[in-house]
């Protein structure tokens, strides 16, 4: 046998520049009021908004993703931890600090809760936004 015949063919890619640009844009959160969601991590990401309606804002800075808030009429807040897997969180953010108690009450301060359950408290804390989804604050980031 030859060396022709025992190579594999070489699989047939689309090249880089021939595939269409695509680029992360955001993370929206459903919520029951974007106004109120989007003032929280307005306040504790120093993030502007970019555009406010009535059922979304969007929080951004000029080439950054951002974080959207879209309303949803029969938003039910995720349930956290869940251990029937009904309502659980499917994502959260997690956000990097120096120190876990200054970022805990600083985020406490603008309406964020401290969930009961904290599996490791001196490496990060979860706390629930307004809306009631989990998200993690951590020195690990």
């Amino acid at each position: 046998m030859n060396a022709e015949t025992t190579e594999t063919p070489e699989p047939t890619e689309t090249p880089a520049a021939a595939a269409p640009a695509i680029r992360y844009a955001a993370v929206t959160f459903d919520c029951a009021d974007p106004a109120e969601l989007a003032r929280f991590y307005g306040e504790a990401l120093a993030l502007p908004t970019v555009y406010a309606g009535d059922d979304f804002v969007m929080l951004g800075q000029e080439g950054a993703p951002g974080l959207g808030f879209h309303r949803l009429p029969d938003y039910r807040p995720p349930a956290w931890p869940d251990p029937t897997g009904e309502r659980g969180k499917q994502a959260h953010l997690e956000l990097g600090v120096a120190d876990l108690d200054e970022a805990e009450a600083r985020l406490v301060s603008l309406g964020a809760v401290k969930a009961l359950e904290q599996p490791d408290p001196d490496r990060w804390r979860v706390l629930l936004d307004p809306a009631g989804h989990p998200f993690c604050v951590t020195t690990l980031a």
